[in-house]
């Protein structure tokens, strides 16, 4: 199969050098034939790497190279099984963008776009036959990241979906179907770990090294909230996240953060712009967390149940099945164990306890319990194995 990738940055060339790795013919588009250029050549460097660290052969390298096609004419594409948009995270452009190339496939080609925040139905209701539209989320660095979502829209022919995963699966990614919602799996139950984070460090329970602290020592996260917002940019993570918040009508259990918001407004990105939650200037002091083994346990387990409430939440509504959703926290964000197994390791009633405690102490709607939590904990069972309960 020939595969067109439409946006030559970095994710549009990434995932260009994953299809031709996979053996694919790839016609890689796009209409700055200098931007074309320096992607051809990040992908000959990051395939002469892969094969210096001998995770590739070398002219298993070269062979891969040599079936990626640079061209600024979407004619190219007639010959395409599937045309995959990267380009910038705009609704119009993307429709745009397809109702163009649907003018140059063949009836058989499979269109699918790359989003991390836009609705799949919404850019699929752009083309002539929305039937064959689909959602294929890659994570930044493709070539290294295992995790897709596949996504289809609610147009979506049945069966589409599941030959795409098949698809994906043979390029040595570890796919999981979702629904169309905001942020799919990873953008929308990931959100916790940031929000509640920052609320722990506006209501004074610890400062931000305590908490990441917390959450890489005792919880086995591979960076702390701050670090990583920092790490993402905060031009980036506030606006995935009020983005979702946006998508899902203003639910209180995503509402961004005004202390992020002013991060933002003041040009304190993180990592990009030498300032963020932490001062990255040469020669700045590095914060001491306090170690409290008691007040870390507290933290952990508060944001924890919140990122659990998510993931049952996701459960509940069948956004994803529980192996997916599990899949996709580990691979996706680096979770150190899937959130349901976690929740079933601390117990279901306890989980439960915090989140009524602080509903109680609150009265705010992001701390309600998941239905499906509840009713689990309240019984005596657990998440696995999943098939007893649903």
């Amino acid at each position: 199969m020939t595969i067109g990738i439409i946006g030559s940055g970095a994710m549009g060339a990434g995932i260009a050098q994953v299809a031709a790795t996979a053996g694919h013919t790839v016609w890689l588009l796009d209409q700055n034939q200098a931007a074309l250029q320096q992607a051809a050549q990040r992908i000959r460097q990051s395939l002469d790497k892969l094969a210096e660290k001998g995770k590739l052969m070398v002219e298993d390298a070269t062979a891969a190279f040599a079936r990626i096609q640079l061209t600024e004419n979407q004619t190219d594409f007639a010959d395409c099984g599937l045309v995959l948009e990267a380009i910038v995270e705009d609704l119009a452009a993307k429709q745009q963008v397809f109702r163009e190339v649907e003018r140059v496939v063949s009836a058989n080609c499979v269109l699918a776009t790359n989003t991390s925040s836009l609705s799949i139905t919404s850019i699929a209701a752009a083309c002539q036959w929305p039937e064959r539209f689909v959602g294929i989320h890659f994570f930044n660095p493709a070539p290294l990241m295992q995790l897709v979502e596949v996504v289809p829209a609610v147009q979506t022919r049945p069966g589409l979906a599941k030959e795409v995963h098949a698809l994906v699966q043979s390029w040595g990614k570890r796919p999981v179907l979702v629904q169309d919602t905001p942020g799919f799996i990873v953008n929308r139950v990931a959100r916790p770990f940031y929000g509640e984070a920052i609320r722990l460090l506006e209501e004074g329970v610890a400062d931000a090294a305590t908490i990441d602290w917390a959450m890489t020592e005792l919880g086995g996260f591979r960076m702390g909230p701050f670090a990583l917002m920092d790490f993402i940019g905060h031009d980036v993570n506030y606006r995935v996240t009020e983005s979702v918040w946006t998508a899902f009508f203003y639910d209180p259990r995503y509402r961004p953060s005004l202390t992020q918001k002013r991060l933002l407004e003041a040009g304190y990105y993180g990592r990009k712009s030498g300032r963020g939650f932490y001062d990255y200037t040469p020669g700045a002091p590095i914060p001491s967390p306090t170690l409290d083994a008691a007040l870390g346990q507290r933290i952990l387990h508060r944001i924890l149940a919140m990122l659990i409430n998510e993931a049952a939440d996701a459960l509940h509504l069948h956004v994803a099945s529980a192996a997916d959703l599990e899949l996709a926290m580990t691979t996706g964000v680096n979770y150190p164990k899937g959130l349901l197994a976690w929740a079933d390791t601390l117990g279901l009633p306890h989980v439960l306890q915090i989140l009524d405690d602080l509903y109680h102490e609150y009265h705010e709607e992001r701390y309600r319990a998941s239905p499906l939590l509840r009713r689990l904990a309240q019984a005596g069972q657990t998440f696995f194995p999943i098939e007893a309960i649903l």
